[in-house]
């Protein structure tokens, strides 16, 4: 049984920083892209960035473009989100997901089997 647990949401004033995790079980880690979603209150769920099976190729959202940085530790079987300079906006549900591949379309949820249960962040002005 394939489980996805997300760890680090809070609450944090704006221009703070947080660190998201995810350590999927169930699955060979290595195998697959990893990528992180939100969804905001009264929102559709947004892609926000994704990561490839060996860390060398990232994608961002251009909203958290040059504040969020994705990686991943294969060793540890984890991914994380490092999230600086955060702003109300950024307030959302955080999931995590995996997918067997990672092609051009790694923004689109279909592109996503494994869904973790979410992680709320909330930023303060």
């Amino acid at each position: 049984q394939v489980q996805l647990v997300e760890s680090g949401g809070g609450l944090v004033q704006t221009g703070g920083s947080l660190k998201l995790s995810c350590a999927p079980s169930g699955l060979i880690f290595g195998n697959y892209a990893m990528g992180w979603f939100r969804q905001a209150p009264g929102k559709e769920r947004e892609f926000v960035s994704a990561i490839s099976y060996s860390g060398r190729s990232t994608n961002y959202a251009d909203s958290v473009k040059g504040r969020f940085t994705i990686s991943r530790d294969n060793a540890k079987n984890t991914v994380y989100l490092q999230m600086n300079s955060l702003k109300p906006e950024d307030t959302a549900v955080y999931y995590c997901a995996a997918g067997e591949y990672y092609s051009s379309r790694y923004y689109r949820q279909e592109e996503y089997a494994y869904w973790g249960q979410g992680t709320q962040v909330t930023v303060s002005s």
